[in-house]
Parts: structure tokens; C-alpha cells; sequence
């Protein structure tokens, strides 16, 4: 049974989600990925994204993307409450219990509940594992730095939340998508061809957004500006499964129409906080989907954190993806 694993960002209040669908074709062409793109209107903007709370765990963000980011952990990043709206804020309106609730707008980061002391003042506490929804498939099941499979992102960050304070609780991290498995080690010649798809996927993405983003909004207008200018060259790569020696040769030929896709993933990611420095919880949107497909990815972002703080900066990040130094520019990120 074929694998596919989704990667989703909200963009001005339109879920972006991509579905990467690997095929192995190990040999002189590498590994191959393709990509499908497609929209889903979110309601009310209360769909979550890229690092956010359930767009891909976040482990210390607050709100993060609920569903969206880290929906349960291995589905689609990206879910969308529904029931939560107009119908729904009638009947608090007509319901004093309801209205009385002080934990209705109290909001608690993955892995905590709220509650209400013995004052009614609302306050988070970790979550019972056990409360958790049981799981429905393979799909939901998250692995973690523990080497531990966990039935979703539920249990996962509710176990985590009882760790708190504890040298293996700060250690703890959600790792990929889907149960714990064999992840190969990763040749310096396997880990050189990783950027190269990555760059060109990358491209790809903003190609197809710029293409279906007549009414949603997706790129701001100096984003629009930027993409359109490499969608109208006649000397861009389509996307397909290339070669890696025809990716790089693009790379050397067409090296200006990457820059900036390197420069928006960046953006896309650095959100909790706006700080210019990638944390492992903002990398998670990214990096747990493609780790049972691409077994680089791990090597790959480790090596990108050149001096080994546990961030990545901008420069880090660019230099990673074969940018010059004298192209990085933070105003890039629009």
C-alpha cells in the first residue's frame, strides 16, 4: 500500500495542503516526489497551519494550529473544527450555563485541558492520556525522539505534558508521521541530492499557488510580484521527475528562480515567534511528513544549525539550500 503524507499552511485563511507522494526510484536518478496541491476554505479562520498548533505538533506553541497543523499527528496536519460556529454561538447566547463557563475562551496548548479551581478561575492541566480519542488508523499514529509510537498526537503531547520540568520531557519531541519504524542512515552523497529536490519542490509550490490564487488570496501582492516573474519564465524548469544532474544543472542555470522560494519556506515557518530563527517545533510542519519518505531529512536540517544552538537562522537556512551569502535578504521574507 502506497504511503502519502500531507504538509498544509494557512494562508490568509485558506488552508493550503500538500499531499507528497513519494516514488522510490533509487538508481542514477534518485529518489523522485511529486506533488499534488489543493485548497480547502477554512471556516471562520479557525483553521490552524504550518507551525501552528496541529498543523505538525507543536510542542510549546499555545494556539497552535489545531487540525491544521497538528490535526492528530500523521493524517492531515490540517483539520478543521466545524462545529464551532454560527449555530454554535447562538446556543451559547441563549444558554446561561453555557455563558458561564469560564473555560469557553480559555485556551490550553496541546497536551492540557482546562479546568476550573475551586475559585471558578479556569486553569490548563495536563490531559489524561486516556481521555484521547481512540485512533481509526495507521495514518494518525505519530513517532516520537523516544523511539515510541503513540496513537495519535492526542496521547503524544498529553504524555509529553506530564513530563514537564523533567530533563526526558524537554527532550521529548514529535519526530514523524506515522508509526516508528527503520529510518536508514543517510550517505553524504544521498544527503548532497536532498536540496536539490527540496528547492525545486519548493518552486513548485509557489507556482501552483500563484496559479490558483485568482480569488483566495494565498500570496500577498509582493509575493505575487515575485512568483509571477518566475512563472512567466519561458526558461523554468516544469515540474516532473528529473534527474538529479538535470535539477542541479537548472540550479546553475536558472540559480535566481530559487532564491526566493527558499526565502518564502522560511517565512512560512518562522511563526512562533516572528524572530528569524527556526525552533524543532517550527520545523515540525515540514519535517515530520517527509522523514519516512525522504530518510535525509533528519541529517539535513541537523547540519543546517551550523553552530549547533538548536535554531536555525535565516543565513543557516539559506546557505543550507545552496543560497549565496550576498542573495540572503531578510526583506525577501514578505
Amino acid at each position: 500500500m502506497e504511503q502519502r503524507f500531507a504538509w498544509s499552511s494557512i494562508l490568509n485563511g485558506t488552508e493550503v495542503r500538500m499531499e507528497l507522494h513519494p516514488e522510490w526510484n533509487r538508481g542514477s536518478s534518485g529518489s523522485t516526489m511529486r506533488v499534488w496541491i489543493f485548497f480547502v476554505l477554512c471556516l471562520a479562520g479557525k483553521a490552524l497551519a504550518a507551525p501552528q498548533q496541529d498543523a505538525l505538533p507543536e510542542e510549546e506553541e499555545v494556539i497552535e494550529d489545531v487540525v491544521t497543523e497538528e490535526t492528530a499527528v500523521g493524517a492531515n496536519p490540517v483539520q478543521v473544527e466545524v462545529g464551532e460556529f454560527d449555530e454554535a454561538i447562538d446556543e451559547e447566547e441563549e444558554d446561561p450555563t453555557t455563558q458561564e463557563n469560564p473555560c469557553l475562551n480559555h485556551h490550553c496548548k496541546h497536551g492540557k485541558v482546562c479546568e476550573v479551581d475551586e475559585n471558578n478561575t479556569p486553569m490548563c492541566v495536563c490531559q489524561d492520556p486516556s481521555t484521547c480519542p481512540a485512533s481509526v488508523g495507521e495514518f494518525e499514529k505519530v513517532c516520537a525522539t523516544d523511539n515510541k509510537t503513540y496513537d495519535s498526537s492526542c496521547h503524544f503531547f498529553a504524555t509529553k505534558c506530564t513530563l514537564e520540568g523533567t530533563k526526558k520531557g524537554h527532550k521529548l519531541h514529535l519526530d514523524y508521521i506515522g508509526p516508528c519504524k527503520f529510518i536508514p542512515p543517510c550517505v553524504d552523497s544521498e544527503l548532497n541530492e536532498f536540496p536539490l529536490r527540496m528547492r525545486d519542490w519548493l518552486k513548485n509550490v509557489l507556482v501552483s499557488l500563484y496559479e490558483r490564487d485568482d480569488d483566495n488570496n494565498l500570496l500577498n501582492e509582493k509575493q505575487k510580484i515575485r512568483v509571477k516573474k518566475i512563472h512567466e519564465n519561458e526558461k523554468r524548469l516544469q515540474a516532473g521527475d528529473h534527474t538529479m544532474e538535470l535539477l542541479a544543472r537548472d540550479f546553475e542555470k536558472n540559480y535566481n528562480m530559487y532564491v526566493f522560494p527558499v526565502h518564502w519556506q522560511f517565512g512560512q515557518l518562522d511563526q512562533h515567534p516572528i524572530d528569524g530563527y527556526l525552533s524543532h517545533t517550527e520545523l515540525s510542519p515540514l519535517r515530520a511528513p517527509l522523514i519516512p519518505m525522504e530518510h535525509c531529512t533528519t541529517r539535513f536540517f541537523d547540519e543546517c544549525d551550523i553552530d549547533d544552538d538548536k535554531y536555525i537562522a535565516l543565513d543557516e537556512w539559506a546557505k543550507c539550500f545552496g543560497i549565496k551569502e550576498q542573495d540572503i535578504d531578510q526583506n525577501m521574507i514578505v
